[in-house]
């Protein structure tokens, strides 16, 4: 095909939804466009190798943020996945929604249908819930949503530690009460992640009307007259295009708003800076960018609980021959022994923490004696603080179509954030100072007790503060003069032309974002189709 109906750019966690739903209409002739390769790597399809796949330059982009003050001038990783699945093949593969409120206040913006009682159908449309059909949950749909298991002996003593402080335990994070503790769903299936190239994109690769292209990253979308009319890219090093009747940016928070803005679409003075023509002036693109600020606590266990034993080297390969075999074992799921969604602004009307135990050390990694120091016996307590001020942005470093974005993250900016950080760590404390949480561990190693003030939280937070690895909201949706798509997700101004993945959300979810960009792409499809949306919840 040299010509489309539909050409998808980006086979991540949107695309691949968005290939699967418009294809299965056997008249539209679908090109899926993906700059990486097939998802084959073993350690993707590995559960507990995430944070290993996450750091393969074979199938990730490299991105790092700008140094900044707030985070001590460090450059932080920004994984973002360069293969079949996007970052939804090498993400921790925690499935949640973010709060009702959130939705409610997309569309108290101006944003109609993206209230949470319109866009629940699409979360229910999209998942094969363990739990089966239900108020909040559907069972027929591509992505599998697993139950992810206790810890027999530390999800207990955890959750009784959360109960002292006054928290429900829930079974639902998803269902009708908002603050409490709990275990989380984890898109997991026969032991194996469960990406959207696998759920999503492996059934429809047979139908004669998909053709999806890997190796091909796409340079600019090509512009007549106010109307986008297909894209160029660059494939095993020759320059193609592609025409069609409509293009759909799905490339993520990063390279959706870079697309734009190497095609002539974006603020006009920055792209007049590096040597851009500029096509059609929308201030808003790249602006906005969001993210979880993360920080980590650190405890010496108390006891031999954590995931050290386990990482040394012949039972890791065991472990590997029971997951390669039967599909079994512990590498088929987290560390991860309990989740809390919880406020600590009394004013919050909605969560405004999540915070997590893992049995697991923060540099954790495999050792066997006379061969490589374990990391020792560890939880892992992070907290992120889930609807922060602070604002970045995606910025272009030249006209150079292969060059990486300029992302500047503005975490920490203002004092409530700051503020916000340094209340996360005394809950942690507060947490494991109570029993028997308490008793679970033998001393706080990061950031110490001796760091108390506020001040000295501060120079922690510079120093070890990083992100939940959610960017959000760099092409949001809104009708002011930021907005860079309506809320049929068309960008202003341009005919033919949409984004559909994480850049769209005007604010950020109070959650993993996985879960949301799913339901976005589910939606898209029946905007894209003219479809009529399914009845509100």
């Amino acid at each position: 095909m040299d010509t489309a109906d539909l050409i998808i750019v980006g086979a991540g966690s949107a695309g691949c939804v968005l290939a699967h739903r418009l294809s299965a209409d056997p008249q539209r002739r679908v090109v899926l466009l993906e700059a990486g390769g097939a998802d084959r790597h073993p350690l993707i399809a590995v559960p507990l190798a995430w944070t290993s796949a996450m750091t393969l330059p074979a199938i990730g982009w490299g991105y790092t943020s700008e140094p900044e003050a707030a985070s001590g001038g460090r450059s932080l990783p920004m994984p973002r996945g360069r293969v079949l699945g996007g970052t939804s093949s090498i993400n921790g593969m925690m499935y949640t929604r973010g709060n009702p409120g959130d939705y409610d206040a997309w569309a108290a913006r101006g944003l109609p249908g993206w209230d949470y009682a319109s866009v629940l159908p699409y979360f229910q449309r999209a998942e094969s819930n363990w739990r089966g059909a239900g108020r909040y949950h559907g069972d027929a749909g591509p992505l599998t949503v697993g139950r992810h298991p206790q810890d027999p002996f530390l999800t207990p003593k955890l959750f009784a530690t959360a109960e002292r402080l006054g928290y429900r335990i829930l079974g639902d994070f998803a269902g009708p009460e908002a603050v409490g503790f709990g275990i989380p769903d984890f898109t997991i299936r026969g032991g194996r992640r469960l990406s959207t190239a696998r759920a999503y994109l492996a059934p429809a690769r047979g139908r004669g009307n998909l053709r999806v292209l890997t190796g091909a990253q796409v340079t600019r979308v090509l512009l007549e007259g106010g109307r986008a009319t297909g894209v160029e890219y660059v494939r095993s090093g020759r320059r193609e295009v592609l025409h069609g009747g409509e293009v759909i940016l799905a490339a993520g928070a990063f390279d959706s708003p870079r697309l734009l803005m190497l095609s002539g679409i974006g603020p006009a003075e920055h792209l007049r800076e590096v040597g851009v023509e500029v096509r059609h002036a929308l201030p808003g693109v790249g602006g906005n960018l969001q993210d979880h600020p993360l920080i980590p606590l650190v405890y010496a266990a108390a006891g031999p609980y954590a995931l050290h034993e386990l990482l040394r080297l012949d039972r890791l390969a065991l472990a590997g021959l029971q997951w390669a075999l039967l599909g079994r074992g512990p590498l088929t799921h987290m560390p991860l022994a309990a989740q809390g969604f919880v406020k600590l602004d009394a004013a919050a009307a909605w969560p405004d923490t999540q915070f997590q135990v893992s049995a697991v050390s923060m540099l954790a990694r495999p050792w066997f004696p006379l061969w490589r120091q374990s990391a020792g016996h560890h939880f892992t307590a992070t907290a992120l603080q889930l609807r922060p001020q602070g604002r970045g942005d995606i910025r272009l470093q030249s006209a150079d179509p292969l060059a990486p974005p300029r992302i500047r993250l503005g975490l920490l900016q203002h004092e409530a954030d700051r503020r916000a950080v340094r209340g996360m760590i005394r809950f942690v404390r507060q947490f494991f100072a109570t029993e028997p949480a308490a008793s679970l561990v033998r001393a706080e190693l990061a950031p110490g007790a001796a760091a108390a003030s506020d001040a000295e939280l501060d120079a922690y937070a510079r120093g070890m503060l990083m992100t939940g690895m959610h960017p959000t909201s760099t092409c949001a949706m809104g009708v002011g003069p930021e907005a860079v798509v309506d809320a049929e997700l068309r960008v202003h101004g341009i005919e033919g032309l949409r984004v559909v993945d994480g850049s769209v959300m005007p604010v950020i979810v109070s959650g993993n974002t996985n879960a949301p960009i799913i339901m976005i792409a589910e939606k898209a499809a029946d905007l894209v189709l003219g479809r009529a949306p399914p009845p509100a919840a």
